[in-house]
């Protein structure tokens, strides 16, 4: 077995590895990294997303350093700020050993004084996002006539988005006598011009299939038609009840949309996109790391350099126009050498798309069946069990309980137990899956429906109500709605179009559920300040039913309480 020691680093970095936990190196890292320490030639390194590539650049990066000069001697470009934010840990976390390295982090969303004061103390090593680099390279704030070497990291990505003239801005303040070194999970055309316009002779790797897709993932779609899109999504959530998941959708709409949608339906679920602030985005990302989200609908920009270990599935929602988007979005899961699943759902004109995405990526689809009632019942239900027979059980703190549990139950049989411990957790669940309908469509059969996949709410009369709490509280509408479930007691189906604002908001909730929620409220708090709920005196207080979008159900669940076995925590 190939080991770090025998790739040529030092001891300070094989220390500061060792402390991460690397017991091995990674195919890319074992390739790449013999041939980066050379240090005197360029390079194009293909690989696939989660395959260890930051160590496979940052290692002999670091190790080239001259730390006695506080100056920038290696720029990595890379498209996002989470990617920015995760490199510079990284790079900060190997150098442990290597004495006073500085590594920055420069990208938009953030503190540019705070940027610019760390750049002035001196950097050896600047990881940053284009577009906020440009900025300050315009301020005069950076000298890059000392970089000896330059990373263009998810180079394909940057193109995609549209950062060609930023690149190229960029590399022309840099030395020509600089090694370039660019990472890349597939190679298009725009990448390919890249490395011929700033690189000589380079060294090329490729670790598996140019564009290829990882081998570790299995490749699923099924097919229904439009307007029961959502109820398929919640089927597949059910039928796999630990998914630690992300939904791929093509507007910051839609996401926003199918992730308060989920929230009302108990899942705990949030939307990732561009109309986030970086307070609000930074909070999302957060509690998914910390897995207290179970499901995170993204767009492709916001979601693009999110690196989260343990994502279980990928959905797409809406298959991508630009099938190596499809790369990307797949490789969100499978990470590291583990296994992933990437979902499809799609209609019948979504087939031709498939077929074209196999080529892309060498793999066939598996076409899989939506699950039918009972078959998500019966995940369900011996998910549960599994935990129950696994559950650790701490002796010492329930033995003063036991006694009382056990006379409790004296008149229960063990089968009696069983039958009453599983209703218990199921009976809504069983009782709401009892008549679910077939979502599956033949493929041979034109779906009639051409609409979006969405339906109107359609459940009544609604009440239009204030509340003096805003997007400055630090709320998105998926956390307002959380907020005013939470506070008053209300399930989240009974809350139609929420309209926040700055200091304050609009939402609509039912006409019956309306006094509940101002008892609910009149001793309410958040961040020790008064909560007023009021009705609201902007245009008509009751409507004929709400504007807002939602999404059709055709089985899944649909009332407030969180899923069997998966707490909500917020």
């Amino acid at each position: 077995m190939t080991t770090f020691e025998s790739l040529g680093l030092q001891e300070p970095i094989l220390k500061g590895i060792q402390d991460l936990g690397f017991i091995a190196p990674t195919p890319i890292q074992e390739k790449a990294i013999p041939v980066l320490l050379t240090g005197d030639r360029d390079f194009v390194g293909l690989a696939q997303t989660g395959t260890g590539k930051t160590a496979a650049f940052g290692l002999p990066l670091l190790q080239q350093l001259d730390v006695k000069r506080r100056q920038p001697q290696g720029l990595v470009l890379c498209p996002t700020r989470e990617l920015c934010l995760q490199i510079t840990n990284d790079l900060k976390n190997f150098s442990k050993y290597l004495g006073e390295v500085s590594v920055v982090a420069v990208y938009g969303g953030a503190s540019i004084v705070q940027q610019l004061r760390e750049l002035k103390r001196g950097a050896h090593v600047v990881v940053a996002t284009p577009g906020r680099l440009l900025d300050i390279i315009d301020r005069g704030a950076v000298n890059f006539e000392h970089v000896r070497y330059a990373v263009l990291d998810e180079a394909d990505e940057m193109l995609n988005m549209g950062f060609q003239e930023d690149i190229n801005n960029i590399l022309s303040k840099t030395p020509q006598t600089k090694t370039t070194w660019l990472f890349s999970a597939t190679m298009p055309q725009e990448v390919r011009r890249i490395a011929q316009n700033y690189m000589t002779d380079p060294f090329e790797l490729t670790v598996g299939n140019k564009n290829s897709g990882n081998a570790n993932i299995e490749h699923e779609y099924y097919v229904v038609r439009p307007r029961e899109k959502y109820a398929a999504l919640k089927r597949i959530v059910d039928y796999n009840p630990e998914i630690f998941g992300i939904v791929f959708t093509r507007t910051k709409i839609e996401s926003q949309e199918i992730a308060e949608s989920l929230i009302r339906d108990g899942y705990n679920a949030d939307a990732l996109h561009g109309d986030l602030t970086q307070q609000q985005r930074d909070k999302v990302m957060k509690r998914f790391r910390e897995k207290s989200l179970q499901v995170l609908v993204a767009t492709d920009v916001a979601a693009r350099g999110i690196d989260v270990d343990n994502v279980t599935h990928v959905i797409n929602y809406e298959l991508p126009d630009d099938v190596e988007n499809y790369t990307h979005r797949s490789g969100r899961t499978a990470r590291a050498g583990k296994s992933g699943i990437s979902i499809a759902i799609i209609t019948n004109r979504d087939i031709g798309k498939i077929r074209q995405i196999e080529r892309v990526i060498g793999k066939k689809f598996i076409k899989a069946e939506v699950p039918d009632g009972f078959a998500v019942c019966e995940k369900q239900l011996f998910g549960l069990v599994h935990k129950v027979h696994n559950v650790t059980v701490n002796e010492e703190q329930i033995e003063p309980y036991l006694e009382r549990i056990y006379e409790e139950f004296q008149d229960m049989s063990k089968e009696e137990l069983i039958k009453r411990f599983a209703s218990l957790e199921f009976n809504e669940f069983l009782e709401y899956y009892k008549d679910a309908p077939d979502l599956n469509v033949k493929e041979e059969r034109r779906s009639s429906y051409e609409g979006g996949g969405m339906s109107f709410r359609g459940t009544g009369k609604f009440t239009r109500l204030f509340i003096n709490l805003g997007s400055v509280d630090d709320f998105s509408r998926g956390d307002l709605l959380r907020f005013l479930c939470d506070t008053s007691g209300v399930r989240g189906n009974k809350i139609g179009r929420i309209d926040l604002k700055g200091v304050y908001s609009f939402f609509e909730v039912e006409n019956d559920v309306v006094e509940k929620f101002v008892q609910g409220f009149k001793k309410a708090e958040h961040n020790g300040r008064s909560v007023r709920i009021e009705m609201s005196q902007d245009g008509d207080k009751r409507r004929g039913g709400s504007n807002g979008r939602s999404f059709g159900d055709g089985g899944g669940r649909k009332y407030g309480a969180p899923r069997p076995g998966f707490k909500k925590r917020y």
